[in-house]
């Protein structure tokens, strides 16, 4: 086993993740999220009681009142990011004069990526706090969706900590060869980030390794 120590530091807003109103997650979040936490630990940390606003995505609160994210949310990360990078190949030829596809990565060297991110990569701990200082945002911006009806469009409001915030944990890889695939993935963060509008720019960071 392996493990490497990292921090990121965020260059541009995080948005919250976790759905306000404690119906729609139990309906919905509970029954189609397998591989997140236990229901029953998530909504212990949201303090969904003290919500009112429904259709907000929040971020939960450790014991002493900071917000944090799941060890899962960086699993679900570092599947975004392999799923792209592996995408990279470059066209060679073989001994026999056929043209080949071979990757141009550690991402593309990986078969059945989930899997493996799954079974062998485990961040932790389980509640990752970010470090900032000052007050958590607001972001509200319009999604837009095409019905039957035509378009709709509807407002969604997140919480949102500040570029400058700060996220420290560890990754243990099983296989050592994985600990290269994990700081390009990490290298990613940089383009695409992680959280809610990603598509946008929100939650990129860069990343470095600690003791």
């Amino acid at each position: 086993m392996k493990k490497i120590k990292v921090r990121l530091t965020l260059i541009e807003g995080m948005l919250g993740t976790s759905p306000a109103d404690p119906d729609v997650y139990g309906t919905f979040i509970g029954s189609n999220a397998p591989n997140a936490a236990t229901l029953e630990e998530e909504i212990e940390a949201l303090g969904v009681e003290e919500v009112t606003q429904k259709g907000r995505t929040i971020f939960p609160r450790t014991e002493d009142g900071r917000p944090f994210i799941y060890d899962y949310q960086i699993k679900g990360f570092f599947k975004d990011a392999c799923s792209m990078l592996n995408r990279l190949t470059e066209v060679t030829v073989d001994e026999k004069g056929k043209k080949v596809k071979k990757p141009r990565n550690e991402s593309g060297k990986i078969t059945a990526f989930k899997k493996v991110i799954d079974g062998m990569i485990f961040p932790e701990p389980r509640e990752i706090p970010i470090n900032f200082t000052g007050e958590i945002g607001d972001c509200q911006r319009p999604l837009r969706a095409q019905t039957a009806q035509g378009e709709r469009v509807t407002l969604a409001s997140s919480d949102e900590v500040p570029a400058g915030a700060t996220l420290e944990f560890t990754v243990k890889c099983l296989d050592e060869s994985h600990i290269a695939a994990v700081k390009e993935w990490l290298d990613y963060g940089c383009l695409r980030g992680i959280g809610q509008w990603r598509n946008s720019g929100k939650g990129r960071f860069t990343w470095e390794e600690i003791e």
